[in-house]
């Protein structure tokens, strides 16, 4: 499986501290796994398979896709829990 990230999300992860980008790293790892870890929900107002990871205060959206027989887990945002819903 490939991970691909949107350049919001590249550059929210960026400007974390270094502990706080490790559990960030460690939660999307965990997406990767067959069934995927965390606490995980499915986003409600989207018709395009959206899902929420909660790593603590912060929260990741993301989805997966298929692209020539690849699985593709796109990052689309990450960020505080108060902020990434808007």
């Amino acid at each position: 499986m490939e991970i691909r990230y949107s350049k919001a999300a590249t550059k929210a992860i960026e400007a974390m501290d270094r502990p706080t980008k490790q559990r960030i790293r460690a939660g999307i790892l965990g997406l990767t796994q067959k069934p995927p870890q965390g606490d995980i929900r499915l986003m409600q107002g989207y018709s395009d398979g959206r899902h929420r990871l909660r790593i603590g205060k912060y929260r990741v959206i993301y989805k997966y896709g298929l692209e020539m027989q690849l699985e593709i887990l796109y990052i689309m945002n990450v960020g505080s829990r108060g902020d990434i819903y808007k």
